[in-house]
């Protein structure tokens, strides 16, 4: 995601506690974390599809400045909430290769959320403003797209459509990608998640599992589109569909790669995306 601190975030803080953290992937794969952050203050409200900021405390090996990186917020808001609100994010660790040096270094800000523990202090920003546009009306159709951690912010639109109204009249189909049976994370029925909406006349998910490491997120999900590439098509020729688009840009080229072929040229698919975005039916949260 875009890691640039507006002006205000750092002044515009909330304190947060975790609750508890857990590995969700397997012992041979990334580490990604599902984390629980608990939040006192009661003006705090979010709404799906919202990121919020953390902010992790200097110094740091380039600075002394605070940290700032956004994370999607993966729940529903809930309706019986009490004093505190509750907020879980996905967290992936993460480290890079100095191109000089070849070293490589821990990133700052999902090391030092994956080691935190229960009752550790964590300081936010925000919540800021969806990209996504939410449909208001129920037989509408949402064609969900992600890869990775991009997955994030659908858990919480189908959690919220599924739990707080009862359900959805037009389809809802979500494509995803991953390697090595990560985009099983949220298909299990320990965590309440997605394998419990299978039943649902309206919920499909698409997954595409590798077991080759060398294998990405972003070719994961291109290999998914392929697969299904004709239900994601007949879904766009409805002008009641919406679609969300979330994860790297490396999976926004394997779409356009896709959905160009069944357009007949890239122009063409050019042509029908703008028009979706013109009506406020095509939202996107893309990171490098």
């Amino acid at each position: 995601m875009n890691n640039s601190t507006p002006d205000n975030a750092l002044s515009n803080t909330c304190p947060a506690v975790v609750i508890d953290s857990r590995r969700i992937s397997p012992n041979d794969t990334d580490e990604v974390r599902a984390i629980r952050l608990g939040i006192a203050d009661p003006a705090f409200r979010f709404q799906e599809g919202q990121t919020i900021g953390v902010l992790v405390p200097g110094p740091h090996a380039f600075g002394t400045k605070p940290h700032h990186r956004y994370y999607s917020i993966a729940n529903a808001r809930d309706k019986q909430a009490g004093d505190e609100i509750e907020i879980q994010i996905i967290v992936r660790r993460c480290f890079y290769i100095d191109e000089v040096s070849g070293e490589q270094f821990p990133g700052i800000a999902s090391n030092y959320l994956c080691d935190a523990k229960s009752g550790d202090p964590i300081t936010l920003t925000g919540p800021y403003k969806s990209v996504f546009n939410m449909p208001k009306t129920r037989d509408s159709n949402l064609l969900m797209i992600g890869s990775g951690t991009g997955i994030a912010p659908f858990r919480a639109f189908i959690q919220h459509i599924y739990s707080h109204h009862h359900g959805w009249d037009g389809k809802v189909r979500l494509f995803f990608g991953d390697k090595s049976g990560l985009d099983l994370l949220y298909m299990n029925d320990v965590d309440n998640d997605l394998a419990n909406y299978y039943l649902e006349e309206t919920f499909k998910a698409f997954q595409s599992i590798s077991n080759k490491y060398v294998i990405n997120a972003s070719k994961a999900l291109e290999l998914t589109l392929e697969e299904y590439a004709a239900e994601a098509w007949s879904m766009l020729q409805d002008p009641k569909t919406y679609v969300f688009l979330a994860g790297t840009r490396k999976a926004n080229d394997a779409l356009d790669k896709i959905l160009a072929q069944f357009a007949g040229s890239t122009e063409a698919w050019d042509a029908i995306r703008q028009k979706m975005k013109d009506e406020n039916r095509w939202s996107e949260l893309l990171y490098i």
